[in-house]
């Protein structure tokens, strides 16, 4: 079975030619002032990001009969030997992805359970982290792993910017990557422009995908790997009373299109990874805890050909109070048409007025435009208190991996999903136990904490530093003319790791940085103020 037989089949052809993309990347440049001053801070922050849950020890005891999946009210049938067995049915192949099922071809014949089957995973969303945890639990074939996504052709609200390390790391191919980006303008509150990206070099870019092209990649290779694919929506989940006792996920079965709102089903899980985004299910089963939240909202404007030339292989990012108080608003190319929007923590009730504002401000690029789209999401602002409890774990966006100031979440969630993956499996040894929480949080957890928590620190402050007033942004663009700002920015994004640099170099930095920060308070105009007692307090 090849990727363009399952759900790809469904997506609209790339046009054949060559064309370029920026990305969130323009932040990455926010990055700079941070990676630069606080380089070396990356090397000794080793502790966890935020506090874990508290532990629990868990013994193996035998396994209670597993493997059910089940339409709501109906009894599980029983085999000769006791296991229990799925309903499942077959669906012709080389059908639409949510209709390829597949279970019925692979039956339970493990034997790590007292019941002679195997330990299941269930992966609870299919974007990038679920797919990743997907693709690496599917190779270990002493467990059985099963894959649900509401809507196997989800065109999700997201610039679908990638850094270069991902395209190797994950073994993407350059078919699916729209653009290649190699600069961008940054536009300041006063409209000060500044040209970004000539210290890349030859072979250097940030690639733009369209979601529902990457995350149907991702989400057939673990399939053709053997996991198993649901479409459903993930309703409720019960968690385990006992040390063994399973997960039990209720769910809304779409595979059978002439069910019209799904079919109810209940499924049975020895372990979960909760990849279902900023509203997580398994986040709320597991009482994961409360974050706070930026609301990013795009729209989808077709411009002419002339037009879209000027954004070959450039991206725009501004900074203003006018279009948002606390973020940036940009214009992404997409391949045929260009993304336009904006977001806000403090003030999400105006989040219309800022769309209205970056729309003005880039008016004479946009003018005669059509929007095809509107689109709107949840950006979670830090990592939730709890990211795992007994044997569930969250990664992606459901763990709250989006970095602050730029607002970047595609590669941080696959990266969770597999190290997250690869510490389950091997804590599993060929399927033979199950992992307890504290081994789960003194592997997947510490290693990603250890490996990722200065990014998060720098990027974090950054947003407070140069995202907090006017005087503050005009400042934050005068210093992302500095060559040596541009090298640090794009080593730090393209290559996901915090970036030193030259001492003498830091030090120069830091004074014209305050300087600028001097010179534009003198100049700029305070912000606009505004009002949100109540809605400000909501949090996910």
């Amino acid at each position: 079975m090849y990727y363009t037989d399952v759900e790809t089949a469904a997506i609209p052809a790339r046009p054949k030619r060559t064309t370029f993309y920026f990305t969130y990347a323009g932040v990455a440049v926010a990055v700079v002032c941070g990676l630069v001053c606080l380089g070396n801070m990356g090397a000794t922050l080793e502790t966890g990001i935020l506090p874990s849950s508290g532990t629990q020890s868990m013994f193996r005891q035998p396994a209670s009969n597993f493997g059910s999946m089940r339409t709501a009210g109906s009894s599980p049938s029983m085999g000769a030997s006791g296991a229990l067995k799925d309903n499942v049915m077959k669906v012709p192949k080389r059908t639409k992805f949510h209709c390829n099922w597949v279970a019925g071809e692979r039956a339970l014949k493990g034997h790590a359970k007292a019941d002679g089957s195997k330990y299941r995973i269930g992966v609870i969303g299919g974007g990038p982290s679920g797919a990743a945890a997907a693709e690496v639990f599917a190779k270990d074939k002493e467990l059985e792993t099963f894959i649900f996504e509401r809507k196997m052709d989800n065109v999700k609200p997201c610039g679908g910017a990638i850094p270069l390390c991902m395209v190797d790391e994950f073994d993407l191919p350059e078919e699916i990557i729209d653009r290649k980006v190699r600069k961008m303008k940054m536009i300041s509150p006063s409209n000060r422009v500044v040209d970004i990206g000539q210290t890349l070099k030859p072979n250097e870019y940030i690639g733009m995908t369209r979601r529902e092209v990457l995350d149907g990649f991702m989400r057939n290779r673990s399939v053709d790997l053997g996991a198993i694919p649901i479409n459903g929506l993930v309703t409720q989940i019960d968690v385990p009373k006992g040390a063994t006792d399973p997960y039990i996920v209720h769910y809304q079965d779409y595979g059978d299109k002439s069910a019209g709102a799904g079919v109810a089903k209940t499924m049975e899980f020895d372990v979960l990874i909760g990849a279902d985004g900023a509203n997580s299910r398994l986040a709320k089963a597991i009482d994961a805890g409360e974050y706070n939240y930026a609301i990013a909202f795009q729209e989808r404007i077709a411009i002419d050909e002339e037009k879209m030339k000027y954004y070959e292989d450039l991206a725009e990012m501004y900074v203003g109070d006018d279009v948002s108080p606390d973020f940036y608003a940009w214009v992404f190319p997409k391949y045929d048409h260009v993304g336009v929007g904006t977001g806000t923590v403090v003030n999400r009730p105006d989040i219309p007025k800022y769309q209205k504002a970056i729309r003005e401000r880039a008016k004479e690029r946009l003018e005669g435009g059509k929007i095809i789209k509107v689109e709107a999401h949840p950006i979670p602002e830090h990592p939730r208190p709890r990211r795992v409890n007994n044997r569930a774990a969250l990664v992606g966006d459901a763990a709250g991996y989006v970095t602050k100031c730029s607002g970047e979440g595609i590669y941080f969630a696959a990266k969770s999903g597999r190290m997250a993956a690869e510490a389950i499996v091997k804590l599993m040894e060929g399927g033979t136990r199950l992992p307890t929480q504290q081994e789960i949080e003194d592997t997947y957890i510490a290693d990603y904490d250890k490996k990722y928590q200065a990014t998060y620190v720098v990027l974090d402050l950054l947003q407070k530093v140069f995202y907090s007033s006017n005087a503050a942004r005009e400042a934050f663009v005068e210093m992302c003319e500095s060559e040596y700002v541009q090298k640090v920015t794009f080593d730090s994004y393209l290559y996901k790791t915090v970036q030193g640099g030259n001492p003498l170099d830091d030090i120069k930095l830091l004074f014209n940085t305050v300087g600028s920060i001097f010179r534009a308070q003198a100049t700029t105009p305070r912000d606009r103020e505004f009002s949100n007692p109540v809605e400000s307090l909501k949090r996910l």
